[in-house]
């Protein structure tokens, strides 16, 4: 697997160097970034290539940024620090830069896994990797075939069980400091309807404006950030 941008490749060295096959860097770019990408590479004894624009292949510039790393398969259900308590489940995500850019809030906040459900949801790629500007490197992923399944199986291990929906209660209204799984929907329809069934409550966020929602990423930030301060205030 190729993966393309300064934050991928740097995530991937500092957290599984062991994988990275090599580095390639774009002839004639210099700076801090390279120097510390060489300096990774060094340390781990990784190989380094120079590169032209075209063993970047279609790639855009502006996307690559002069990086790019080859990669070994990796097993993204393995444990990272995170809160082991706090768990979000995601479906029907289908443009990986909305998915890339979940898995950084995921990792920020310190989500201890993500599930993402197979069927209907966009594979983890080089575009996943670079929209969570190398957040998926550190965030532990579960690919699961069923939601509803999973989230019986969490229930019981003694989680609660939360669907994000425009008509949910507020999240500061509810009590997100324990076990907790939040689910969130597609782009397009949200949470599956037996989703929605499975979970033991719904929240959402209060809109006082013009537009009716807001994009994945910007309400997981805001549901999840909420759990965070509860978490911490305990």
């Amino acid at each position: 697997m190729l993966i393309y941008g300064f934050h991928p490749v740097r995530e991937a060295l500092r957290h599984r160097p062991h994988d990275v096959r090599a580095v390639m860097l774009a002839r004639g770019r210099g700076g801090q970034r390279r120097t510390e990408i060489e300096d990774l590479c060094a340390r781990h004894r990784v190989e380094v290539r120079t590169a032209g624009a075209k063993d970047f292949g279609q790639t855009p510039e502006s996307v690559h940024n002069g990086f790019a790393a080859e990669l070994k398969a990796a097993d993204r259900a393995a444990a990272v620090a995170g809160d082991a308590d706090l768990l979000v489940l995601v479906e029907d995500v289908q443009d990986p830069r909305n998915l890339g850019a979940l898995m950084r809030v995921c990792e920020g906040v310190g989500v201890g896994r993500l599930l993402v459900r197979d069927r209907g949801s966009a594979p983890i790629t080089a575009t996943v990797a670079k929209s969570s500007a190398g957040a998926s490197e550190w965030l532990a992923v579960e690919r699961i075939s069923s939601s509803a399944q999973a989230l019986e199986r969490l229930k019981a291990e003694g989680y609660w069980v939360y669907g994000a929906a425009a008509d949910g209660e507020p999240p500061w209204s509810v009590d997100l400091s324990g076990k907790v799984v939040l689910c969130m929907g597609g782009e397009e329809k949200g949470l599956r309807a037996h989703t929605r069934e499975v979970c033991d409550k719904l929240i959402g966020l209060p809109m006082r404006g013009r537009v009716e929602s807001l994009n994945l990423s910007t309400a997981a930030a805001a549901l999840l950030y909420e759990a965070m301060r509860q978490r911490t205030a305990k």
